[in-house]
């Protein structure tokens, strides 16, 4: 193996303090990092959409291409990057169609002037179909063969969903954050705390949750749909939680629209695991918490510079506006009766 390149440990990019930690990885970096593990790169260099990490298609001299990962400095630890592909190896084992690393030298993480990276073979494929009642119920054979692999065990290093995390810590750093002022500050502090206490109030009342190894940002964004089966990229954010967070991102459109997906997602899930009706009355106020989430997701990366050229609509008043706004409306939205099976 190359000098410059070791087995996985907790180290810091080699960038000034001032700049971003992102800041020193040019393309000749990534090129010379997907040398350093014996490839053949052919100069060509092209940045995919990815804001946590940064994700590079790299040609090869052979005519292929792979997929680099350089992970975001200290946003996960080692061991949580290890349980992640550990996850990912166990469902490749047992061919379901995942994005797992390529291990050389038994190794998926690697290091290269600072920066922690793997790679991945290029996946290329369509949008599902969500008007296609077949590919939804394949959608849901393979979300529950995913779960049915995360049901054997614990993570013991990667976050469990809770409204802590995604809600309570979102809305403190909003608040603190400097972010919003005047009447939208008040207007959100006020209705992010009535919010959160509904959403804990809905929690209590479903009582324990079945919690598992899920994919955790399962939307359709990361599902690429080839050779007739939906193959799942982007494990980053691999939590344990209830099974329904995998499944609810995968409706779209009005209630009725999303009550026809739904049916023929269990349809097709309850024949690898078993589907818990109960979770269907959670659904909106998961939404809830990934709307909140979000926001402080963008707050909090707001340094980095990808993120003002990408987000431009973020922080301006008419942002925190309809943010308000849409909060509004899911408050009301959990008062309605859930998605049902009939």
């Amino acid at each position: 193996m190359n000098g410059n390149v070791a087995a996985a440990q907790s180290v810091t990019p080699r960038v000034n303090a001032q700049s971003h930690p992102f800041a020193a990885l040019s393309p000749d970096l990534v090129l010379s990092a997907v040398e350093s593990l014996g490839y053949s790169a052919d100069a060509r260099v092209f940045a995919l959409n990815s804001y946590e990490n940064r994700v590079y298609q790299v040609g090869l001299e052979d005519g292929g291409s792979l997929i680099v990962k350089f992970y975001r400095p200290r946003r996960w630890t080692d061991a949580q990057i290890r349980e992640e592909h550990g996850f990912l190896a166990e469902l490749y084992a047992l061919e379901i169609p995942v994005g797992a690393p390529i291990i050389r030298d038994e190794e998926t993480i690697f290091v290269y002037e600072g920066f922690r990276f793997s790679i991945f073979e290029r996946l290329a494929g369509r949008a599902v179909n969500l008007e296609n009642p077949d590919d939804l119920v394949s959608m849901g054979r393979f979300v529950a063969r995913i779960h049915a692999v995360g049901a054997r065990a614990r993570y013991a290093h990667r976050s469990e969903l809770s409204i802590e995390r995604l809600g309570n810590e979102s809305r403190e750093f909003l608040l603190q954050s400097g972010f919003l002022e005047g009447d939208l500050q008040r207007a959100y502090e006020t209705l992010s705390a009535d919010l959160l206490n509904e959403i804990a109030s809905r929690f209590d009342a479903h009582g324990p949750l079945r919690s598992l190894r899920l994919h955790g940002d399962c939307h359709m964004g990361n599902v690429l749909w080839r050779e007739d089966t939906p193959h799942f990229v982007d494990f980053d954010d691999t939590m344990m939680g209830p099974a329904i967070q995998d499944l609810w991102m995968m409706l779209s459109g009005d209630r009725d629209q999303q009550q026809a997906q739904l049916i023929e997602l269990v349809e097709g899930y309850n024949e690898f695991f078993d589907f818990v009706p109960s979770e269907l009355s959670l659904i909106e106020s998961l939404r809830a918490l990934r709307l909140m989430h979000y926001s402080a997701w963008l707050g909090r990366r707001w340094s980095d510079p990808a993120f003002p050229l990408s987000f431009p609509w973020f922080n301006t008043q008419r942002y925190w506006a309809e943010h308000i706004l849409e909060l509004r409306e899911q408050f009301a939205l959990l008062d309605e009766p859930p998605l049902r099976l009939i």
